[in-house]
C-alpha cells in the first residue's frame, strides 16, 4: 500500500525533473545565441532583412550611399557627369530620363507624373566604371537645377570618394575602367617620350609616338601632335589599322580595323605653334613579319594627312605599366 507521503515525494521528484529541463532548455537557446556566427542577427529583423533562409546582413561599409534628388513636372534637371553614360535604371514610372542630344556626359530627368508621392531611385553607371545611385522625390521647386558630379579622379581630401566602382566592361576585359582612366591620365601627365624613331613629319605638321605602355592585355599608345604652322589644325579622327608591308594597291581584305577602346584628352584642335598629346588604349595584339601597324591623323575639311608605322619589333619596345607612378 502506497503512502501519501510516497505521493508527494514522487511529486516533487518530477517537479523538480521538469525545472531541471526547463532550465536546460534555456541554457542551450542562450548559448545557441552566445555561438551566433553572425548569419543572423540577434536583434529583431526590419521588413527588409527577413528572408528565408540563412542569411548575412550586407555591412554597411559596403553600400553606396545615394545622392539626394529633387525633380518636378514643369522643369529639367541636369546631371553632368565626368564620362559618357553607358547605362541608367529608373526605379518607377514617375520619372524619365535621358542623355542630352550631342552630349554623352549629361542626363535630363524630370517628373513624368505631377505631385507624385512615393520617392524612388535612379542609377547610373559612366563608361569610367563610375557608379551613382540617387534617392530621388518631387519638389515643386527644384533647389539645384544643374548638378556636375565629380570626377572622382581630380583631387580630392583622402584616396577616392563613396561613389568608386570597380564596374567591368566586356571590351576592356579584366581591366576596371577607373584603372584604364587612371593610367591614361598618369600616361599624359607624365609625358614622357622614349620611342624617338616613330613618326610623319608633312605640311609643317608632326605627328609622333611617344611611348607605348602594354598592361593586363590593353596596350596604350602616346601620340603627340606639332604644329609648327600658323594655321590651325583641325582634327577628324584617327586611325589604327594592320596592313601587309608590300603591298601596291590595299583592299578591305589586306587591311585589318583596330578600334580604339578608350581615348584621353583626344585633341581635336591644335592652335598654331601649338602642340597637343593623346593617349589611346587597344585590345593587346601582336604583329607578323609581314605586317605593320598604320596610324594615320585626318585633318578635317582639309588634306594634311599624316601617317605613321609600327614595326612587329616595335611593339616589343613596350614598357610595363608598373614603372609609372599612378598618380591619384
Amino acid at each position: 500500500m502506497i503512502s501519501k507521503n510516497n505521493i508527494k515525494s514522487k511529486g516533487t521528484m518530477k517537479k523538480i525533473i521538469l525545472s531541471m529541463a526547463m532550465l536546460a532548455m534555456v541554457g542551450a537557446t542562450a548559448t545557441a545565441q552566445e555561438n551566433n556566427d553572425g548569419l543572423t542577427p540577434s536583434r529583431p529583423l526590419t521588413s527588409g532583412e527577413l528572408f528565408q533562409g540563412m542569411s548575412r546582413a550586407i555591412p554597411m561599409g559596403r553600400v553606396v550611399l545615394p545622392y539626394g534628388l529633387d525633380v518636378t513636372f514643369d522643369k529639367t534637371v541636369h546631371l553632368i557627369f565626368p564620362s559618357a553614360i553607358r547605362y541608367v535604371d529608373l526605379g518607377s514610372q514617375n520619372i524619365i530620363a535621358g542623355k542630352a542630344e550631342d552630349a554623352e556626359n549629361v542626363l535630363r530627368v524630370k517628373a513624368a507624373v505631377k505631385d507624385f508621392e512615393t520617392e524612388t531611385n535612379m542609377s547610373v553607371i559612366c563608361e569610367d566604371g563610375s557608379f551613382y545611385a540617387f534617392n530621388v522625390k518631387y519638389a515643386d521647386e527644384p533647389e539645384k537645377l544643374s548638378v556636375e558630379m565629380k570626377d572622382f579622379l581630380s583631387p580630392i581630401e583622402g584616396r577616392l570618394p563613396s561613389n568608386r566602382a570597380d564596374i567591368y566592361f566586356k571590351e576592356l576585359g579584366n581591366e576596371s575602367p577607373v584603372l584604364v582612366k587612371l593610367m591614361m591620365q598618369t600616361i599624359y601627365q607624365n609625358d614622357k617620350r622614349y620611342i624617338k624613331h616613330i613618326g610623319a613629319q608633312m605640311f609643317g605638321m608632326k605627328f609622333l609616338l611617344r611611348g607605348l605602355y602594354a598592361h593586363n592585355g590593353l596596350l596604350y599608345f602616346h601620340t603627340r601632335i606639332d604644329n609648327m604652322t600658323n594655321m590651325p589644325y583641325s582634327v577628324d579622327f584617327v586611325t589604327f589599322k594592320v596592313v601587309d608591308k608590300k603591298v601596291v594597291k590595299r583592299t578591305a581584305i589586306q587591311e585589318r580595323v583596330l578600334q580604339p577602346l578608350r581615348a584621353y584628352h583626344q585633341a581635336m584642335y591644335v592652335k598654331g605653334k601649338h602642340t597637343e598629346c593623346s593617349v589611346f588604349a587597344l585590345e593587346q595584339f601582336s604583329l607578323s613579319e609581314d605586317k605593320q601597324l598604320e596610324v594615320t591623323l585626318y585633318e578635317h575639311n582639309g588634306g594634311r594627312t599624316l601617317t605613321f608605322y609600327v614595326e612587329p619589333q616595335d611593339l616589343l619596345l613596350a614598357q610595363k605599366i608598373d614603372n609609372l607612378k599612378l598618380k591619384w
